[in-house]
């Protein structure tokens, strides 16, 4: 199954035949708009923040820190160009572990050793470079906001080696647990009701930290199949987290009024997977000679417990029901950003981050990548309008490729969601929001065009960049490691 690749669109005529050809329904201006005329370019404010303009810069687990937590010089040189790109929301920035067993591998950013003030002094470190370089480029910070993502990864956790799992899993997943290597008897990796209280006390330490460092907001990650995501599906789980909607949303609004009262004026935001489906693999009968077969769904049973916002009755569908109840919830709350993505990049990464190629440890898709764009566009504007109180950041856009501001423009003026995020992109093309602000024709030869080496990297236990567009990793040595990792997944699929 072969996909047209996006590159081969020589304008937005030929790109909005192509999809229309495949029934989708997406925005698109017929160029990119100027600081004067563009949608993107026009400033917001929410809660008393001032949004310089409608761009926004996602988090992004590098895997490039210092083994204390501690930012590196690979870290730090992504913050910088952060501030190089135009963007006046940064998300995040990166996810920050709020606890060392929490932490996704062992160069993750984060509170290592029980040290919150060296984490402290790390993250502000990440912060005034950012401002740095914006001040430089931009001549002020006017209008720039800037978050911190606090996470834990729950059954993604890699803390102390990259190949020694440590898992503290909501509930026993029958799918993820057989793929994570977890016996469907082990309760021991479960958390229990007392480790999530404990849990909070580490989120608001972090949120402390994060407010003394000078970030805007924080925000509460559920998201991605991570610890705090997979408690919003826990109906199997026992205990006062687990079971009905108030029980699976208990910790968030624990966890929010616990932050609230611990560092007042500290704004919140929480990135969410407002759907979610079956986990993926490879077609086994479509694999081999090194090729990965595209992706179908594992094997389920109905109805499907173990995913939030889908259909238990058919869980390849979503149902945004519990989300926009979610939504709602959180606005109550005094949550002010939300940052919409969908699914998880470790089991169904064509619905989370599309792409033509597909991370080492992933499949061919399934779809023209296309579709899961207009998906997560559909999920993100169900939401904006159920839910017009909340400021929402769009997720997804990256594979538009070259016509991702002329999406972007009509997107944010059409009211699908209030901001544009982009992650990968900013990789490659790291001042690509700059360059169609000020009128600039983009520079085609450094837009991502989502070959995923920056997820296979670190699947490798490889710091995360653009090897094939970004100088510096093109020519580091782990360019020629990544190759051979690569190619030796493929066989093992």
């Amino acid at each position: 199954m072969t996909f047209p690749r996006i590159g081969q669109f020589k304008s937005e005529k030929e790109f909005s035949a192509h999809v229309a050809s495949l029934g989708l329904a997406l925005p698109c201006d017929a160029s990119i708009l100027g600081r004067a005329d563009s949608p993107l370019a026009q400033p917001a404010e929410v809660d008393g923040l001032r949004i310089g303009n409608r761009w926004c810069i996602h988090p992004m687990e590098g895997w490039d820190a210092n083994a204390d937590g501690t930012p590196s010089e690979h870290t730090l040189r992504r913050w910088t160009r952060f501030g190089l790109s135009g963007a006046k929301l940064i998300w995040g920035g990166e996810a920050f572990a709020v606890r060392e067993d929490g932490r996704s591998n062992p160069q993750q950013l984060g509170v290592v050793g029980g040290d919150v003030g060296r984490a402290e002094q790390g993250a502000a470190r990440l912060r005034q470079s950012l401002l740095q370089a914006h001040r430089e480029r931009f001549g002020s910070t006017d209008g720039l906001v800037v978050g911190l993502q606090l996470t834990h990864s729950g059954r993604f956790s890699f803390p102390h080696d990259k190949k020694q799992r440590r898992p503290l899993i909501a509930y026993h997943h029958p799918i993820l647990d057989r793929r994570c290597g977890i016996r469907a008897d082990d309760d021991s990796v479960v958390a229990t009701d007392q480790q999530l209280h404990d849990l909070i006390d580490d989120y608001v330490a972090s949120a402390k930290a994060a407010q003394q460092a000078g970030f805007d907001f924080v925000d509460l990650k559920h998201c991605h199949g991570y610890l705090l995501h997979e408690l919003l599906s826990g109906r199997r789980r026992d205990g006062e987290f687990g079971g009905s909607f108030e029980n699976r949303t208990r910790f968030l609004r624990m966890l929010i009024a616990a932050v609230q009262s611990a560092c007042p004026g500290l704004k919140l935001g929480v990135r969410l997977s407002i759907f979610d489906t079956v986990p993926y693999r490879p077609d086994p009968a479509k694999s081999g000679d090194g090729k990965l077969g595209p992706g179908i769904p594992e094997q389920f049973d109905l109805p499907y417990h173990d995913g939030f916002g889908l259909d238990e009755n058919d869980p390849l569908q979503m149902d945004l029901h519990e989300s926009v109840q979610l939504v709602t919830l959180l606005e109550n709350c005094g949550v002010v950003l939300l940052n919409a993505t969908a699914g998880s990049p470790y089991y169904c990464p064509h619905i989370q981050r599309p792409a033509l190629f597909p991370p080492s440890d992933g499949y061919q898709p399934p779809e023209d990548p296309l579709c899961g764009v207009a998906r997560q566009m559909r999920a993100t504007e169900r939401i904006k309008r159920a839910c017009k109180g909340m400021f929402v950041v769009g997720t997804g856009y990256t594979y538009l490729q070259d016509f991702l501001p002329q999406v972007a423009q009509a997107a944010v003026r059409q009211g699908m969601c209030d901001v544009v995020g982009i992650g990968r992109m900013v990789l490659s093309y790291w001042d690509m929001i700059a360059d169609s602000l000020e009128g600039k024709p983009l520079s085609r030869q450094r837009v991502c065009r989502t070959f995923s080496d920056c997820t296979s990297a670190p699947r490798g236990g490889m710091i995360s960049g653009c090897y094939p567009l970004d100088p510096v990793y093109k020519n580091m040595p782990q360019h020629d490691q990544l190759k051979a990792f690569k190619g030796k997944a493929k066989v093992a699929q």
